[in-house]
């Protein structure tokens, strides 16, 4: 009578494959795809690991996994003197698979732990601001300047003691009436963190 192991083992020598080339190909180790293949179950410790193995064993080969599986099961799963070897999780996984795991969990944790630095320098930061125009400071004929500035949608801006609002991308405006000479302008943030900011500008209007 066929069993589980005895047509795994077949058709990887039907296919000419050996132990190895299986194991390069799923990440297995090859003594426990040899345990797979002469049905020694002690080595692993559950039921869970052999499933996942014949599933992959057999997509390999080319077979139904299906098929494969209602042959283990119909051996094997209601064996109660099947004991199964403990603490072998991670064992029947090769080394390169186990140096690729622990590389993405060093990974994984130094992205949180950086991401953890940035927001903490976000919080304790000053809020930021970008003059987005005018462009120049000299001014002839123009009666008014508009001061379009940006910075953080959560900071609260106030300009000659006018609270200015900005919309959601953090944009605000503000009409400056320009006199001959120079024209100071000072814009307070406080950003959501309390830390302020203080801007000062100057605009010059020359008479013609």
């Amino acid at each position: 009578m066929l069993s589980v192991g005895t047509i795994l083992k077949k058709e990887r020598e039907k296919k000419g494959l050996l132990l190895i080339d299986i194991e390069k190909q799923i990440k297995v180790r090859e003594k426990y795809l040899k345990a797979i293949e002469n049905e020694n179950w002690n080595y692993f410790s559950s039921k869970i690991y052999i499933t996942g193995i014949l599933k992959n064993y057999s997509r390999i080969l080319n077979l139904d996994h299906k098929k494969v599986l209602a042959f283990f099961r119909r051996d094997y799963e209601r064996k109660e003197e099947v004991k199964f070897k403990k603490k072998v999780t991670s064992a029947y996984l090769t080394s390169g698979t186990k140096k690729f795991l622990k590389l993405s969990l060093i990974i994984l944790t130094l992205f949180f732990i950086l991401y953890f630095i940035f927001q903490l320098k976000i919080y304790f930061s000053p809020p930021a601001f970008t003059l987005i125009s005018p462009t120049k400071t000299n001014f002839s004929v123009e009666k008014n300047v508009k001061i379009i500035g940006k910075t953080d949608k959560d900071t609260s801006v106030t300009i000659a003691g006018e609270r200015i609002y900005q919309n959601k991308e953090g944009v605000f405006n503000y009409e400056l009436s320009l006199n001959e000479g120079e024209n100071k302008i000072t814009i307070n943030l406080v950003g959501a963190n309390g830390k302020k900011t203080t801007i000062e500008k100057s605009f010059f209007k020359k008479t013609p």
